[in-house]
């Protein structure tokens, strides 16, 4: 790392008023990234060597000399690593995953009983004695075993091998099966929560129980800052920089809570907390979910009237409603009615699509609403869309909305579960982007996603949505500069150019030509928001 001076070619220098205070690597000076191969995710897909950062913003971005005038910039030679903008997660659930009990530790990326023992020993160095280790979502137990065995989680024995002294569990999907160690078998057995000898905890009620012991005796408002820096600090290991959290169910603090159920009036209290401490290292967008099952939806009622939607900072916002406006989806639910008040407001509104037919209501109300009052512009979205068919495709894309699409199948899909029909969506040309639904169902990793979508191949290996793969470049598209639109932010994220946000992510190796399976591995090798290095574990600029 070095200091330089002088003009920057091509670009145009920004003064620096007085007292202002920089992002950087010193508060001192402005950060040049140099000798790297950066795909800046144009319009062109245009590749350059160098990016100048000052004030968190590219003042430059090109190729040959590096020239630079007043304030000094550091300098970190890249060694033609490759760079990617800043990837952006358009829908995920980062405020559950930061508000979980005890110290979470996601196993999206293990491959083996081996691998999870591998990183639960070492997740214990890092610990205070006696801490709980914890896993609530994210991972199936699909991906622990080879194809010719049947999916299990690791029994007790095997998580204590890995770690005898401190409590563990983990937990599949919303609401398990789980599994335990000896130290927190003994935990739930004196609650009368009935654990197997194996380590077992059954689906449903007893994991429910489970988890809500754990939320009562772990979640102080200390403890869940920490999460929510563990969340973002995983995010940001990965290069994501920017999450749309969409919100959870509403928590009755019984054993019915699954792992997607938090206080919706607090549970963005640590995140904002983190905030007003200037320790929010990642940008955060809130959506509001809402499951009112009242035709009159009163609390979505108050929400329009008393919020403002993309109301807040560089760092921090509010979104819209979403990924639930209402429960149901039919014509005698609240939705058409809730989907009519968001309108009116004038807010964007997000649901999403899981089965062969509700994305056809969902966009059909979205039709009977435009009607009456357009939506055009309110970028509405539909997510996750397994089966929506082209037609209905086209619909949306009347109504000027967009599709959220996530490889969630990846964990555990089938070739009559698999979807969504990547192809067909980026061909048809409607705003399209990339999320991970991450960390109940799905892993929050972007590679995973990735994978999933450009080979179509599921956890085991097994090819289950083909004829809809895309390309790497265009699934890098889609999780940057097209995710820019649903944030309603694509003047400001999603590619490297002059006056845009300093988001990179600087990869561990080339995304572009390694083998399809390495590209589960890919990790940012240091991530920098805002032209803040914010993710550095090996140094390479401090």
């Amino acid at each position: 790392m070095t200091g330089v001076g002088a003009t920057a070619a091509h670009a145009a220098d920004t003064a620096t008023p007085a007292g202002a205070s920089t992002p950087g690597v010193r508060g001192d000076t402005d950060l040049a990234l140099v000798n790297g191969r950066i795909h800046t995710m144009d319009a062109d897909d245009t590749v350059v060597s160098h990016v100048l950062i000052r004030n968190g913003r590219f003042i430059a971005v090109g190729n040959g000399p590096v020239r630079a005038q007043g304030r000094p910039f550091d300098v970190v030679n890249l060694r033609g690593r490759t760079v990617i903008p800043g990837i952006i997660d358009n829908h995920n659930h980062i405020v559950l995953m930061g508000n979980r009990p005890g110290h979470h530790t996601p196993l999206e990326n293990a491959a083996s009983i081996a691998d999870v023992q591998k990183i639960y020993a070492q997740r214990a160095t890092q610990l205070p004695d006696g801490a709980w280790i914890t896993t609530i979502g994210g991972f199936h137990r699909n991906h622990l075993v080879p194809p010719d065995q049947p999916p299990r989680l690791p029994t007790r024995a095997e998580l204590d091998d890995a770690v005898a002294d401190h409590p563990v569990y983990l937990s599949e999907s919303f609401s398990g099966p789980s599994a335990t160690n000896s130290a927190g078998r003994a935990f739930f057995s004196d609650l009368g929560i009935p654990v197997g000898d194996d380590g077992s905890i059954a689906a449903g009620n007893p994991t429910g129980r489970a988890t809500l012991a754990l939320r009562q005796a772990l979640l102080t408002f200390d403890e869940r800052k920490r999460g929510a820096v563990d969340a973002i600090a995983y995010g940001l290991g990965l290069g994501v920089t920017t999450h749309l959290d969409q919100g959870a169910f509403q928590a009755t603090n019984t054993p019915s809570d699954g792992a997607a159920h938090e206080d919706n009036f607090t549970m963005h209290l640590p995140f904002l907390s983190l905030l007003d401490e200037g320790r929010l290292d990642a940008r955060l967008r809130i959506n509001f979910l809402h499951m009112e099952s009242d035709q009159a939806t009163p609390e979505l009622d108050a929400r329009l009237r008393n919020a403002f939607p993309f109301f807040g900072g560089d760092l921090a916002r509010t979104g819209g409603i979403g990924e639930f406006i209402a429960q149901g989806t039919g014509p005698t639910s609240p939705f058409l009615a809730a989907a009519r008040r968001v309108a009116a407001a004038g807010w964007r509104a997000e649901v999403h699509s899981l089965s062969r037919t509700d994305f056809q209501q969902e966009i059909e109300a979205f039709e009977a609403v435009h009607a009456e009052t357009p939506i055009t512009d309110l970028r509405w979205v539909v997510a996750h869309v397994p089966f929506i068919t082209e037609e209905y495709t086209n619909r949306l894309k009347a109504l000027g909305g967009g599709l959220s699409l996530t490889g969630w199948r990846y964990l555990a899909g089938s070739a009559a579960s698999n979807g969504p029909p990547f192809r067909m969506i980026v061909d048809n040309g409607i705003h399209a982007g990339m999320s991970s639904d991450g960390m109940q169902i799905a892993p929050m990793n972007p590679w995973l996603h990735m994978y999933y979508a450009t080979t179509g191949r599921n956890a085991r290996g097994v090819l289950i949505n083909d004829g809809q793969q895309i390309t790497r470049l265009e699934v890098l598209r889609l999780y940057t500069r097209d995710n820019g639109w649903f944030l309603r932010e694509e003047d400001d994220l999603g590619s490297i150019e002059v006056g845009k946000h300093a988001d990179v992510a600087v990869l561990d190796r080339d995304y572009f030509t390694v083998p399809d399976e390495d590209l589960k591995q890919i990790r940012s090798l240091f991530t920098v928001v805002g032209g803040k290095v914010v993710h550095d574990p090996g140094r390479w600029v401090r």
